[in-house]
C-alpha cells in the first residue's frame, strides 16, 4: 500500500493516534497535511518524518466551524492540487453522569465528535468529488455501539459519528469516495495507562496497530468498503 504523491489531510495529528497514522503515510510516501491545536507538537511531529516527507502544518483548526474546516480544505487544495483522503482523529472522552445529570457534558461531546466529524467531511467533500475518488475514515468508539452507565452522552456522540458515516457514504457512493469509521477499544497509550493505573493492558489496542488497519481503508483495494464501522480491537 504506497501512497505516493497522494495527499491525505490527518487532524488530530500531534496525537498519539494522529502521529502513528502521519508516519505510516510518510513511510508511504503520501503528501501531507498535518492539523493540530498548536505548532510546537506538530513541529516536534515532522521531525520524526523520512527527510523528503512533503508535509504541510496548520495549527489552530477548529473542526466544529465550518470556515476554519474550509480554510484546512482549501490549503491543501493550493499546496498539493487535491484532496485524496481525510483521516479525522479529533474526538474526546469525558467520564459521565447519570443519565439525569449528564447534560452538563452534551455540548462538549457532541460537539467534538459528531459535529467535527460533519464539519470535516463536509470541508473535503467538494475536492473529492471533482477528482471522483476520495478516502475518509473516521474515529468513532466501541462504547458507541451500547450505552453503557455514565457514558450516555459519549456513547450517544460516538454512535453519531457512526450514523453520519453511514449516511455520507450513501451520498457519496456514486462519486468514487468512500467513508468509514475505526471502534477502537481502550487505546494503549501513556495518558491512558497513567489515568488506569493497575489495570490489565493486555487486552488494549496500540496506536500504529490502528495506523496499518486504517492504511488498508485508505488504499485503492478498499474501494468496495464504504459505510463500515470496524472494530479494531487486537493487540498486534
Amino acid at each position: 500500500m504506497q501512497f505516493d504523491k497522494k495527499c491525505f489531510i490527518v487532524t488530530g495529528a500531534a496525537g498519539n493516534l494522529g502521529a502513528a497514522i502521519s508516519v505510516e503515510l510518510a513511510a508511504r510516501g503520501a503528501c501531507l497535511v498535518l492539523v493540530d491545536r498548536v505548532e510546537p507538537p506538530l513541529a516536534a511531529l515532522v521531525k520524526t518524518l523520512p527527510d523528503a516527507s512533503s508535509v504541510l502544518t496548520l495549527a489552530g483548526v477548529d473542526l466544529t466551524k465550518p470556515d476554519e474546516a474550509a480554510r484546512m480544505a482549501t490549503a491543501a487544495v493550493e499546496k498539493f492540487g487535491g484532496i485524496d483522503g481525510l483521516v479525522n482523529t479529533v474526538g474526546g472522552f469525558r467520564m459521565g453522569r447519570a443519565v439525569e445529570d449528564a447534560l452538563a457534558g452534551w455540548d462538549f461531546l457532541m460537539d467534538i465528535n459528531a459535529r467535527a466529524t460533519l464539519v470535516a467531511s463536509a470541508a473535503v467533500l467538494p475536492s473529492m468529488i471533482a477528482r471522483k475518488h476520495g478516502r475518509i475514515v473516521h474515529i468513532a468508539a466501541a462504547g458507541g455501539l451500547k450505552g453503557s452507565a455514565g457514558l450516555a452522552v459519549y456513547s450517544a456522540a460516538k454512535s453519531a459519528v457512526m450514523r453520519i458515516v453511514e449516511s455520507l457514504a450513501e451520498e457519496h457512493r456514486a462519486d468514487g469516495v468512500t467513508v468509514n469509521c475505526i471502534l477502537p477499544v481502550t487505546i494503549d497509550t501513556p495518558q491512558n495507562r497513567a489515568a488506569m493505573p493497575g489495570t490489565d493492558t493486555s487486552g488494549w489496542v496500540k496506536p500504529a496497530a490502528i495506523a496499518r488497519a486504517i492504511m488498508a481503508l485508505l488504499s485503492d483495494d478498499a474501494g468496495a468498503i464504504t459505510g463500515a464501522s470496524i472494530p479494531v480491537a487486537g493487540v498486534a
